[in-house]
């Protein structure tokens, strides 16, 4: 017979309201209350029911993840996301829901009338670009939902979490820099990404530093895809003085450098050093495995779900965390 939760209340002692409280990780529960319940449910091998969850309160504990594939393309991006903020869901016993949220061509804010009318979610978690989108987090204020963020451009006022992407360009253009490469491709990701921003600013501060100038002729847009790496490799090569070397704004275009350098019959890294950003799983299913920068991207969801969850249970406003990238120097480099 499934034990219940009124059957805890019973063995330990308390109100089913207390054991609800204990799900919930509420901060006004007694320690010696908590173990006690906490030793009970294990015993009895009580499985909580969101019903069960919700008599403290009136939450749903559904956290809902959104996207725009539209704006970003890069799916091994949003699916290491997609399993952080599910590690913690699973971990505090949340639900999780992934919904697209489109903004071009639709209108994102009846999508989020809509989601928070039909689902009764408890906050959101909000993936580039959908982080910088103004109108759509107004909204979420005015349902009464709170919002963590993944790499916000507007970073004093925002939960969630981010990393020096800026100062991770750096070093990688810093990398093709010390190996001896003087003329350096880019490929811009999105436009409207602030991701774009500041790879290209981590590009540009790497030449300023070295003492060579900026050539706008050495950047090329790009759309985080493969495709888009692709042609615009194909356009670098063009080049009355090709470059030597080109930095993707991530793997996925590091990918497309890759292919149209063998199209072009040219050598990666003999003829032509190759660097990503995000080191996905691709990176180092490449041949020659790529040099790129190590985004956590996994770590990040799962760390914006815990500010977002911290918020919820009221253990303060939430923070905005900064994680470390690190260098991950493999065979797509080497000197011109």
């Amino acid at each position: 017979m499934r034990v219940r939760l009124e059957d805890v209340a019973r063995a330990t002692g308390v109100s089913p309201k207390t054991v609800s409280r204990v799900l919930n990780e509420e901060p006004s529960v007694k320690e010696s209350t908590r173990k006690k319940v906490l030793a009970a449910m294990e015993q009895m091998n009580y499985r909580p029911s969101p019903a069960a969850r919700g008599l403290a309160g009136s939450r749903s504990f559904l956290i809902a993840m959104l996207y725009d594939n539209n704006e970003n393309p890069a799916s091994t991006y949003l699916a290491e996301i997609q399993d952080g903020v599910l590690d913690a869901c699973d971990a505090h016993r949340y639900s999780m829901m992934v919904s697209p949220l489109r903004l071009r061509g639709h209108d994102p804010i009846r999508r989020i009338d809509a989601l928070v009318a039909d689902h009764h979610i408890d906050g959101v978690i909000m993936t580039p670009p959908l982080t910088d989108h103004a109108p759509l987090l107004r909204r979420l204020q005015e349902h009464g939902v709170p919002c963590a963020s993944i790499s916000p451009l507007q970073r004093e006022v925002a939960i969630g979490v981010c990393m020096d992407e800026q100062q991770a360009a750096k070093a990688v253009v810093q990398h093709l820099l010390e190996l001896g490469h003087k003329r350096i491709g880019h490929i811009l990701g999105i436009a409207n990404h602030g991701a774009s921003r500041w790879r290209l600013q981590g590009y540009k501060d790497a030449l300023a530093a070295a003492g060579l100038p900026f050539d706008p002729a050495l950047v090329v847009q790009g759309e985080f895809t493969f495709g888009s790496g692709v042609i615009a490799a194909r356009g670098l090569f063009e080049l009355a003085r090709r470059p030597t070397a080109i930095f993707a704004a991530n793997d996925d275009m590091a990918a497309g450098v890759m292919w149209a350098a063998n199209e072009r019959g040219l050598k990666v890294p003999k003829d032509l050093s190759v660097c990503g950003f995000d080191d996905t799983p691709l990176a180092t299913q490449l041949w020659p495995p790529l040099t790129t920068v190590r985004q956590p991207s996994r770590e990040m969801g799962k760390l914006a779900t815990l500010q977002l969850m911290d918020k919820l249970r009221g253990r303060g406003p939430g923070l905005l965390l900064q994680v470390p990238y690190s260098l991950q120097i493999r065979e797509s480099t080497a000197k011109p």
